[in-house]
């Protein structure tokens, strides 16, 4: 499975692409990188347009805009109304128009399991990360629990890289961490629960909670998972 190696090796090639087209190379690379079947980044710009890259087949890419999946994708209705990534089978697939959905994927080869990261853009972007794979529920949960930082902070790299060609975009303000804010988020990031970053650091779990609320703001995040994969995405805590 994935390495810290091959895995900054390929956020440096991400960081270097220089078209949309690129990233198409690069999303090849990390499914090869997790030994997945496929994965797939679908992006909606602030004026609405789209752009989409993954290693789905043109057959079913095709299939499912004939048939207007758009519309009754549970992956997609479910993951526009969260902020947190969610295991496909946590949404609803009770529908008949997602019961048949789901057998057309299975058919073309889309997987049993999947995992998706929702992400929103300073103005109004909204973009989705998933990948899917085809293997049984345990050895699935394993991975997603092992894997789920790495694919959070990839899924964020893939935004940003994305809406560095969003024409007309301004430029992203950044805001400095302290250094103990620093020292928070890079343990946490590190694995690290709270109260063994409050013992590391020798302070309290309230004054914990007040660095991290700090640094979620700064960094506009929603929650401390997504705070991290900020920081680390723009430089400001390695790991």
């Amino acid at each position: 499975m994935a390495s810290r190696i091959n895995l900054d090796r390929i956020l440096k090639i991400l960081e270097a692409t220089s078209s949309l087209e690129g990233i198409q190379d690069v999303i090849e690379k990390v499914r090869d990188l997790f030994e997945i079947d496929h994965i797939v980044y679908h992006w909606v710009d602030s004026a609405g347009d789209q752009y989409g890259c993954g290693t789905y087949s043109d057959e079913w890419v095709q299939r499912y805009l004939e048939q207007e999946y758009l519309r009754t994708d549970p992956v997609i209705t479910g993951c526009y109304q969260r902020f947190h990534p969610v295991d496909w089978k946590r949404l609803d697939w009770s529908s008949k128009p997602a019961r048949v959905f789901l057998a057309d994927a299975l058919k073309h080869g889309v997987g049993n399991q999947g995992y998706s990261i929702p992400i929103r853009g300073p103005n109004g972007q909204f973009a989705l990360f998933s990948i899917s794979h085809n293997c049984d529920d345990l050895v699935w949960e394993k991975f997603t629990e092992k894997h789920s930082r790495d694919l959070i902070l990839l899924a964020h790299y893939f935004n940003r890289k994305a809406l560095d060609f969003e024409p007309d975009r301004a430029p992203e303000q950044s805001r400095t961490l302290s250094p103990r804010e620093v020292d928070v988020m890079t343990l946490l990031a590190m694995g690290y629960s709270r109260a063994q970053v409050a013992e590391t650091l020798s302070i309290s779990e309230h004054t914990l909670r007040v660095y991290i609320e700090s640094a979620r703001f700064k960094l506009g995040a929603l929650n401390t998972t997504h705070a991290i994969a900020r920081a680390m995405s723009r430089g400001l805590i390695v790991v």
